[in-house]
């Protein structure tokens, strides 16, 4: 695999398959890069972004060149595209997936008989948005990359690939499709149909006019925000690693009836308990690397109800060329502390904003 003329292509090019593929381009500038989606107008936009060097308009033995070959559409979608592609593949060429179960792939690929060449991947960064137009160069920076080859792949592919991930700048980690299924299930798949459960929960709970969604600002929106995620998608991974997601749900629903048993005894020490021991294990989880839900980060900034006070706050940040990428008032304060929020798009900016505003004696807090 040599990366000073890499040739690589794409079956699929949205969020994931898109950032890789910017990703590539950014860090291999000369690389040659096939693509096929079925939008063929995000084809189209990749070849004027400068990404993609061959569109493909369907998959077929155009993609032989390649040295790698990603699968970055539905598992199932995935799986239908391994005759054509073992017709045309190249002993030498790398072929791996992104998606976030492994178990059924890796199967494909056995009955094909392609398991030498295949070394499963998976991303772990993820956003409610999806397509390529939300792609971006930098998803994949300190972000742990699954990397889950089969006991006959081949080795140095492997490890070559290894090398390659590394060096788009993502952290590999290797293990077992099997043990990937389950730790994604725990917290990825079960999270997701937790937050889904919590909107339908208040929704379920809504007035007629709608008082619940009006108030169901600031903090339910962030903790509910994966559940905006693409149906599609969601569809494919219940579909396939449903005895993981099972099990989770099975133990969540026992502790919550637990935790029900405990309230309606009034068994304070329980519910103490219970919160602490959450948020300890929550606090230490680490905060240095990409996990698989989008970082925010946001700052809350007390302000005085006042003409001007905004716009004076923002031409703050402005000054010291700090950009923003979303601001608001926030009118349900039981959650959040402040009243103005405003996201920034990175750690860096978000410290320098808190930094600016607190020397201009505005109380700030820190998300």
């Amino acid at each position: 695999m040599n990366t000073e003329s890499i040739t690589v292509g794409f079956i699929g090019l949205g969020l994931i398959g898109g950032s890789i593929a910017r990703t590539i381009r950014r860090i291999h500038p000369d690389a040659v890069i096939y693509a096929y989606d079925k939008d063929q107008a995000s084809i189209e936009q990749a070849v004027e972004d400068g990404v993609v060097s061959h569109p493909m308009t369907e998959v077929n033995q155009g993609f032989s060149p390649c040295s790698i070959l990603f699968l970055c559409a539905p598992v199932s979608v995935n799986i239908s595209f391994l005759e054509t592609i073992k017709s045309f593949m190249d002993d030498q060429c790398l072929l791996t997936d992104v998606g976030s179960v492994k178990g059924p792939m890796q199967d494909a690929v056995v009955r094909m008989g392609m398991e030498e060449n295949f070394v499963g991947g998976h991303p772990m960064v993820g956003s409610e948005r999806s397509g390529y137009e939300h792609s971006n160069d930098h998803l994949l920076e300190n972000a742990y990359y699954f990397l889950t080859p089969g006991p006959r792949t081949n080795f140095m592919l492997s490890a070559r690939f290894s090398s390659f991930i590394q060096g788009l700048g993502a952290l590999p980690v290797t293990l077992p499709p099997q043990e990937h299924d389950y730790i994604t299930a725990a917290i990825s798949h079960v999270p997701h149909i937790v937050a889904a459960e919590l909107v339908h929960l208040v929704r379920r709970a809504d007035t007629r006019g709608g008082m619940l969604k009006q108030l169901a600002a600031g903090g339910f929106k962030d903790i509910t925000r994966i559940a905006s995620s693409s149906p599609l998608m969601w569809e494919q991974i219940c579909q396939n690693n449903s005895s993981n997601i099972r099990a989770l749900l099975d133990d969540m629903i026992r502790d919550l009836q637990e935790v029900s048993r405990r309230l309606d005894e009034e068994n304070g020490d329980y519910v103490n308990d219970y919160f602490r021991q959450a948020g300890e294990y929550r606090d230490s989880v680490p905060d240095n690397a990409t996990g698989l839900f989008e970082k925010i980060y946001k700052i809350y900034v007390d302000i005085p109800d006042e003409p001007g006070t905004l716009a004076t706050v923002a031409s703050q940040l402005a000054f010291h060329s700090i950009s923003i990428k979303n601001i608001g008032i926030v009118h349900n304060r039981e959650f959040e502390e402040g009243v103005l929020e405003i996201m920034l798009y990175d750690g860096e900016s978000s410290r320098r904003a808190a930094e600016v505003l607190r020397e201009r004696n505005y109380v700030v807090h820190q998300r």
